[in-house]
């Protein structure tokens, strides 16, 4: 494919069904802090975002300080579920390795986490080498800053223009678009809600598919024509 250069897939709720997982954790952790909260609407309302920033929206929105401590408990928590409950998605597997070009991954989670979850859903062999945490960055800014992007881009030889990112939220798909790269969406995970595709779309997805069996075509559309 002429058209691209580079194929960035987020990695939580794109290549493994773990956006949930962290939700349940997190909501948990927010409902006994004063917030009820639904893992749910969680998912929909602040998914692609570190928990640090949905601490830091909910506050503002809400005038309601948590503690610090909150955080770590919540990392611990969710890597504890994550190394023994998450799953890929189905037909990632196929669809990663239908690539014939380069291929990374753009996250906001550790790299520690996506070390663990990647090895445990057998992923890890795809992208050794070319994972890339927006913890580890320079500006270290998370999505939907445009940071990570521009730097897996630069470090992979990617023209941003011939890159397409494939996203489950919609920070990250303002990301990836911010870093003037194509946008596939993605809704096959867990956390999907009704009017998701739409939001994904809204925030600058060319297209949206739920299932991995319609990448390799999708893709292959798209690379044939200029956004």
């Amino acid at each position: 494919m002429s058209g691209v250069d580079l194929v960035i897939f987020d990695c939580d709720g794109v290549l493994v069904d773990s956006e949930i997982i962290a939700a349940r954790v997190e909501a948990e952790l927010l409902t006994a802090a004063g917030y009820p909260i639904e893992a749910e609407d969680l998912a929909r309302i602040y998914a692609g975002l570190t928990f640090r920033d949905i601490l830091l929206r909910i506050e503002q929105e809400s005038q309601q300080l948590f503690q610090a401590t909150l955080i770590d408990e919540a990392e611990k928590l969710v890597d504890r579920r994550l190394r023994a409950e998450v799953r890929a998605i189905d037909g990632v597997h196929e669809a990663v390795a239908s690539v014939e070009g380069k291929i990374c991954i753009c996250s906001n989670s550790s790299a520690e986490r996506l070390q663990a979850t990647l090895t445990r859903t057998n992923l890890l062999p795809f992208f050794e080498g070319r994972v890339f945490s927006s913890l580890d960055t320079p500006s270290r800014k998370p999505k939907p800053a445009p940071d990570v992007f521009l730097y897996a881009a630069e470090k992979m030889g990617a023209d941003p223009r011939k890159t397409f990112v494939i996203e489950d939220s919609t920070h990250g798909v303002a990301g990836a678009r911010a870093a003037g790269m194509r946008v596939i969406g993605f809704t096959g995970a867990s956390h999907t809600y009704p009017g998701h595709a739409d939001q994904l779309t809204e925030a600058g997805a060319e297209t949206v598919i739920r299932r991995w069996a319609d990448f390799s075509p999708v893709l292959a559309a798209l690379s044939e024509w200029a956004e």
